[in-house]
Protein backbone atom coordinates (compact mmCIF):
# COMPACT_ATOMS: atom_id res chain seq x y z
CA UNK A 1 0.00 0.00 0.00
CA UNK A 2 1.30 3.54 -1.30
CA UNK A 3 1.61 6.06 2.14
CA UNK A 4 2.33 9.61 1.96
CA UNK A 5 4.56 10.90 4.90
CA UNK A 6 3.81 14.75 5.60
CA UNK A 7 6.93 16.26 7.19
CA UNK A 8 5.71 19.11 9.50
CA UNK A 9 8.28 21.35 11.39
CA UNK A 10 8.58 24.75 13.21
CA UNK A 11 11.08 26.33 11.45
CA UNK A 12 13.08 27.43 14.55
CA UNK A 13 13.41 23.90 15.49
CA UNK A 14 15.72 22.52 12.93
CA UNK A 15 19.34 23.44 12.23
CA UNK A 16 20.28 26.23 10.82
CA UNK A 17 21.44 26.67 7.34
CA UNK A 18 24.59 26.78 7.05
CA UNK A 19 25.84 25.28 10.34
CA UNK A 20 27.65 21.51 10.69
CA UNK A 21 24.22 20.40 12.42
CA UNK A 22 22.37 21.33 9.45
CA UNK A 23 24.70 19.36 7.01
CA UNK A 24 24.86 16.49 9.28
CA UNK A 25 21.00 16.57 8.92
CA UNK A 26 20.75 17.16 5.20
CA UNK A 27 23.09 13.95 5.14
CA UNK A 28 20.99 11.65 6.89
CA UNK A 29 18.03 12.94 4.77
CA UNK A 30 20.27 11.93 1.53
CA UNK A 31 20.63 8.29 3.41
CA UNK A 32 17.61 7.66 4.53
CA UNK A 33 16.07 5.66 1.88
CA UNK A 34 18.46 3.37 1.26
CA UNK A 35 18.78 2.28 4.93
CA UNK A 36 15.44 1.85 4.91
CA UNK A 37 15.04 0.08 1.75
CA UNK A 38 14.36 -3.19 3.81
CA UNK A 39 11.14 -1.64 5.64
CA UNK A 40 9.63 0.26 2.68
CA UNK A 41 10.11 1.27 -1.00
CA UNK A 42 10.61 5.43 -1.94
CA UNK A 43 8.45 6.63 -4.54
CA UNK A 44 9.12 9.78 -4.68
CA UNK A 45 9.96 13.19 -1.95
CA UNK A 46 10.93 16.72 -1.93
CA UNK A 47 11.69 19.31 0.57
CA UNK A 48 9.16 22.36 -0.04
CA UNK A 49 10.07 26.20 -0.47
CA UNK A 50 9.13 28.25 2.72
CA UNK A 51 5.73 28.58 3.78
CA UNK A 52 6.23 32.49 2.79
CA UNK A 53 5.86 31.23 -0.33
CA UNK A 54 2.53 28.92 -0.21
CA UNK A 55 -0.60 29.97 -1.72
CA UNK A 56 -4.11 28.49 -0.17
CA UNK A 57 -6.74 28.44 -3.01
CA UNK A 58 -10.45 27.15 -2.26
CA UNK A 59 -13.04 27.40 -4.00
CA UNK A 60 -16.96 27.72 -3.16
CA UNK A 61 -19.38 27.89 -5.69
CA UNK A 62 -18.35 30.38 -8.45
CA UNK A 63 -16.61 31.85 -6.34
CA UNK A 64 -12.27 31.66 -6.27
CA UNK A 65 -10.29 33.06 -3.02
CA UNK A 66 -6.68 32.57 -2.31
CA UNK A 67 -4.61 33.37 0.89
CA UNK A 68 -1.07 33.96 0.87
CA UNK A 69 0.60 31.39 2.93
CA UNK A 70 -0.74 28.43 4.80
CA UNK A 71 -4.56 27.68 5.34
CA UNK A 72 -4.29 26.79 9.05
CA UNK A 73 -2.62 29.05 11.55
CA UNK A 74 0.00 26.59 13.47
CA UNK A 75 4.07 27.01 14.89
CA UNK A 76 4.79 23.97 12.59
CA UNK A 77 4.64 24.01 8.51
CA UNK A 78 4.29 21.23 6.03
CA UNK A 79 8.02 21.20 4.67
CA UNK A 80 8.27 17.98 2.67
CA UNK A 81 7.07 14.69 1.71
CA UNK A 82 7.96 11.12 1.50
CA UNK A 83 5.67 8.91 -0.47
CA UNK A 84 6.65 5.72 0.00
CA UNK A 85 4.98 1.76 -0.88
CA UNK A 86 4.97 -0.52 2.41
CA UNK A 87 3.27 -3.30 3.28
CA UNK A 88 1.60 -1.95 6.07
CA UNK A 89 0.96 0.80 8.44
CA UNK A 90 3.45 -0.20 11.28
CA UNK A 91 6.27 -0.53 8.04
CA UNK A 92 5.53 2.78 6.75
CA UNK A 93 5.46 4.14 11.00
CA UNK A 94 9.19 2.74 11.33
CA UNK A 95 10.48 4.41 8.06
CA UNK A 96 8.77 7.64 9.42
CA UNK A 97 10.35 7.05 13.01
CA UNK A 98 13.92 7.53 10.95
CA UNK A 99 13.14 10.32 8.88
CA UNK A 100 15.25 13.45 10.43
CA UNK A 101 11.93 15.46 10.65
CA UNK A 102 10.57 12.98 13.62
CA UNK A 103 13.09 14.84 15.79
CA UNK A 104 12.54 18.47 15.41
CA UNK A 105 8.73 18.22 14.36
CA UNK A 106 6.11 15.42 13.44
CA UNK A 107 5.36 13.11 10.58
CA UNK A 108 1.64 12.42 9.49
CA UNK A 109 1.16 9.11 7.27
CA UNK A 110 -1.75 9.02 5.15
CA UNK A 111 -2.40 5.79 3.03
CA UNK A 112 -3.18 6.68 -0.20
CA UNK A 113 -6.66 6.42 -1.84
CA UNK A 114 -6.31 3.50 -4.48
CA UNK A 115 -9.10 4.11 -7.38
Amino acid sequence: MKYLLLLYAAPDAEPAYGTPEFDAMMGEYMTHSDRMKDVATFIAGEGLQPVATATTLRKRGTKVETIDGPFAETREHLGGFYLIDAPDLDAAMRYAAEIPAARYGSVEIRPVMEY
